[in-house]
């Protein structure tokens, strides 16, 4: 899959900052703030440490999609890195499909979040306004991305800056009132139950992935893309540590799963009082809207490079004036699973995929790592290490979810037909006769 001419003649126009601030909006989105309840009932006042070693995980896969990236830098993104490693045939198709459906439900579930904090702000807020507030803001989000990825990179800079700013300023004021002995290694769980943990907090690592889209948009693609990828990772981690040590320092591991969403509240409330309570749904709503942002922005370069290699019908690489049909696909998805289903049964779909794709393309990137000079062991270590975090997830997420179980079968059999049917189709039409 080479860079079509259209993207050769497109202006490129993010830098390094920008990329990576895009992969941080996706990444810092919903996840911290519901994580750390649900973490903390596995890993205790660990979490910190199970944050720790998910973000070494997401490092290892991020210096196989580094290496891949340097060497072939593409709008599909890690959909390149899936056909280099395994061909132009039903594998790259089938996680292509899989892929834009993860990521529709993905981001209708933050504009959802992102809905929940917007209604609670309100003085009668309803389950209503939750769904009218995640429409507008997939509709505002989506016609961001119409306009470009300088608009993207721009509103996900504003975002991702207030965000860092506001949860520094929460870590530091929690930080410096910790009390220690909530952080005692004597009231740590079993390493087993730290280890468990790792399939939930890797959940806040999943959009890095995203970093890989920006290729299109990058002048020096081979340089600016691994140190996007290494900074968005770096602050992610940074970030999900000191959070989860000042949550974790300031509450106890009951108070923690008891306020759920909430926690990142309440831990700022001892010292900043209810502003503190304010600034951190504010911080929520500003996390939850740059997620969407980020989730929308894959679609175009997706759809279009996969049309371009006959991989989906070609309806899906036209645009309907300035908007890319992958974008508009993505968009009316998450608009109807936002407004009309209840996500939360499901909430772990974006993880199970997400997992999967990442360990075949960490495996397939043996079979070109002469090409892209991947050191062997870093990508036997991002494959086993992926491997036994999806396997942790099998056994201790989708056993308590047997929602998300059901959804993946149903994904992964749409998936299939959707590849076999279009293929069928499309050979028929190259078979024929003119």
């Amino acid at each position: 899959m080479t860079e079509t001419d259209a993207d050769a003649a497109r202006p490129k126009s993010l830098n390094v900052r920008q990329a990576a601030f895009i992969g941080v909006g996706a990444m810092v989105g919903a996840g911290i703030f519901s994580l750390l309840g649900a973490a903390g009932e596995v890993a205790g006042a660990a979490v910190w440490i199970s944050f720790g070693i998910a973000g070494g995980v997401a490092i290892l896969q991020g210096y196989s999609f580094a290496k891949f990236g340097a060497r072939f830098p593409s709008a599909a993104g890690l959909l390149e890195y899936v056909v280099r490693g395994y061909g132009d045939g039903h594998v790259a198709g089938i996680l292509a499909w899989l892929i834009l459906a993860a990521n529709a439900i993905v981001t209708a579930m933050v504009a959802v979040s992102f809905g929940s904090y917007a209604s609670s702000a309100l003085p009668h807020g309803t389950d209503a306004w939750i769904k009218v507030f995640a429409v507008l803001l997939v509709l505002a989000m989506s016609a961001l991305n119409v306009f470009g990825s300088q608009a993207v990179a721009r509103a996900q800079s504003i975002v991702v800056v207030v965000v860092i700013g506001m949860l520094t300023i929460f870590a530091v004021s929690t930080l410096t009132n910790l009390q220690p002995h909530l952080l005692a290694f004597s009231g740590y769980p079993s390493v087993r139950d730290i280890v468990s943990s790792v399939a939930l907090t890797f959940f806040a690592f999943l959009g890095f992935g995203v970093v890989t889209f920006t290729a299109k948009d990058l002048a020096k693609p081979a340089r600016q893309l691994p140190r996007a990828m290494y900074l968005a990772l770096g602050i992610a981690t940074v970030i999900y540590i000191a959070v989860s040590l000042g949550v974790f320092g300031t509450l106890t591991v009951g108070k923690v799963i008891e306020s759920g969403g909430t926690a990142l509240a309440v831990a700022a409330e001892p010292t900043l009082g209810r502003a503190g309570y304010w600034m951190m749904t504010v911080t929520a709503l500003f996390s939850t809207a740059g997620a969407t942002n980020a989730g929308l922005y894959p679609a175009a370069g997706l759809c279009e490079q996969m049309a371009a290699i006959r991989q989906f019908p070609p309806v899906l690489g036209r645009r309907f004036g300035r908007a890319p049909a992958g974008l508009v696909l993505t968009a009316l998805v998450a608009i109807v699973l936002a407004a009309g289903f209840d996500l939360s049964s499901i909430a772990s779909i974006g993880s199970a995929i997400a997992l999967v794709v990442f360990g075949l393309v960490s495996a397939g990137h043996f079979r070109v790592r002469t090409e892209t000079g991947a050191n062997p062991i870093v990508l036997g270590l991002a494959v086993a290490s992926t491997a036994f975090v999806l396997v942790t997830f099998a056994f201790t997420t989708l056993v308590d979810e047997p929602g998300t179980a059901v959804a993946l079968a149903v994904i992964v059999a749409l998936s299939v037909a959707l590849d076999l049917g279009w293929k069928q189709r499309r050979d028929r039409g190259v078979s024929r006769p003119a």
